[in-house]
């Protein structure tokens, strides 16, 4: 598939067949996150991939929505590892995190996988349950699986904007 398919053809996931991930796809996907640019090419990301049940309940836990997926993965970063710009002081590692995500949900769509972006979490109780993330600040819970047999996009997934309303040429 092409990138401009592949832009409009990913969509957010939200119902999971329970058929397992590949190692080899899930494998694939942790190499877009290795690859994606960062500001300065800090690299502050950390991706923590929740497969056991266990892990799967208490990540669910400190969610607002439950999409029981076979697995998921947290994208956080590490501020202090983070470019921080000139100035005014901005880190960066929140725009780095959210790059990789972008990137690790297209190469998931690419090999027919399927993800939603989570931001309706509360970092606080992620921290309490999970003592591997301290020092990383979460800013997505990224749910990944394949499909279940009726899934589809949400109504509003190809409602867009036209581009003279987002697009200014100088």
């Amino acid at each position: 598939m092409d990138f401009a398919q592949l832009g409009k053809a990913r969509y957010s996931l939200r119902k999971f067949s329970d058929r397992p991930v590949e190692q080899e796809k899930l494998d694939l996907v942790l190499e877009a996150a290795r690859s994606a640019p960062t500001a300065h090419n800090k690299q502050p990301q950390r991706i923590f991939v929740l497969k056991s049940e266990e892990a799967l309940a208490k990540a669910d836990a400190c969610a607002d929505s439950h999409f029981h997926p076979p697995l998921m993965l947290v994208v956080a970063y590490e501020a202090q590892k983070a470019w921080v710009r000139e100035g005014d002081g901005k880190n960066h590692g929140e725009i780095d995190a959210a790059i990789v995500a972008t990137q690790m949900m297209l190469q998931a769509a690419d090999l027919g996988l399927g993800t939603t972006y989570v931001g309706m979490f509360d970092p606080s109780a992620l921290a309490e349950r999970f003592p591997e993330m301290a020092g990383c600040t979460p800013v997505a819970l990224l749910p990944m699986g394949y499909p279940a047999e009726g899934a589809h996009p949400a109504r509003l997934h190809e409602d867009r904007k036209p581009i003279e309303e987002f697009v200014t040429f100088l």
